[in-house]
């Protein structure tokens, strides 16, 4: 984190160390293209710019909140609308948190593989609601479908139980949260086999290019339909929310302390000239979980094969 100079009065000066030799945090969530981007992060950081850097494996709730405390430097991929409420407390009230002005694209949905939807006529996101569907998802016969709506530690996973009651799928479906890993072995599983599944999918991902998979049909995005309350606004969130039509087109920024503008110029300007395109989001991902490979070995292939791209970065 970044070293605070020690108050000594006239020997405090002294005492400060330069900038470039305070340790930069930067957290790592759990998903793949945010793991790898954060080890790019820190290679750069190190290797360019020289500075020591450690990596704090992070959900990205508590990752927001590290970074207002000041425990934290940088979070590698600030989803929005997803975090839009607490990313307007700490940008735009506390000014603790800069997002990079470049953003990736992004969409989030619900899916199925082609074949479910064919043999169980799974067409719309509504359609989960219905017993008679949701039957069909019951793996342990215990009146419930499963789905699965993402990690318990992401933002989107709160804004898919919202959604679940507003389409009303929360009395036929039990609403599964474990990590990505497993649950995209459970598709994988259900597409050797010809099982029915149903999950939360977003892009930029690898899944679209390894199985035939659905969206779910909804109504198009509409802001009045959409009122989102957080955890940490009111504890009865869930039941003060409303989701009742498809996600807003989404984007992800590279956020960082404010405090870096300051004391760390260079990481600073380094941090809002990063950008990873969509191509390498899906590459990082499917070399994680279909090649097996670590987000370190990704990541130092990635800089060793993109020294000009990094060029402009650190420039």
């Amino acid at each position: 984190m970044l070293l605070r100079c020690l108050a000594a009065g006239a020997l405090s000066a002294a005492l400060c160390t330069p900038a470039l030799s305070a340790t930069i945090v930067v957290g790592q969530p759990d998903w793949p293209s945010a793991q790898v981007t954060a080890h790019i992060i820190a290679d750069v950081l190190q290797e360019r710019l020289g500075v020591e850097v450690r990596l704090r494996p992070v959900g990205t709730i508590e990752l927001m909140g590290g970074i207002d405390r000041g425990e934290i430097d940088v979070h590698p991929e600030v989803w929005l609308p997803n975090g839009e409420e607490i990313v307007r407390e700490y940008r735009d009230v506390r000014h603790s948190l800069t997002l990079s002005p470049i953003s990736v694209a992004a969409e989030q949905h619900v899916c199925t593989t082609r074949e479910t939807s064919e043999a169980t006529g799974l067409k719309a996101l509504k359609d989960l609601s219905k017993p008679e569907i949701a039957a069909a998802f019951d793996t342990d016969s215990d009146g419930l479908g499963e789905i699965w709506i993402g990690a318990r530690t992401w933002s989107s996973t709160r804004i898919e139980r919202v959604r679940a009651k507003s389409y009303g799928y929360d009395a036929t479906m039990m609403l599964l949260t474990m990590p990505e890993d497993q649950a995209l072995a459970s598709v994988d599983a259900a597409v050797a086999t010809g099982a029915p599944i149903v999950f939360y999918c977003y892009t930029p991902h690898y899944i679209y290019a390894l199985h035939d998979i659905v969206t779910l049909e909804e109504p198009a995005y509409d802001p009045n339909a959409w009122k989102i309350v957080t955890a940490e606004q009111d504890p009865a969130w869930l039941s003060l929310s409303k989701a009742e039509t498809a996600w807003e087109p989404s984007r992800y920024h590279v956020g960082y302390a404010t405090s870096l503008k300051q004391d760390q110029p260079k990481v600073a300007a380094f941090l809002d000239r990063i950008k990873i395109t969509e191509e390498d989001a899906v590459a990082m991902s499917y070399a994680v979980h279909v090649d097996g490979r670590s987000p370190e070995e990704i990541a130092a292939t990635w800089v060793k094969d993109n020294g000009d791209r990094i060029e402009e970065w650190v420039k």
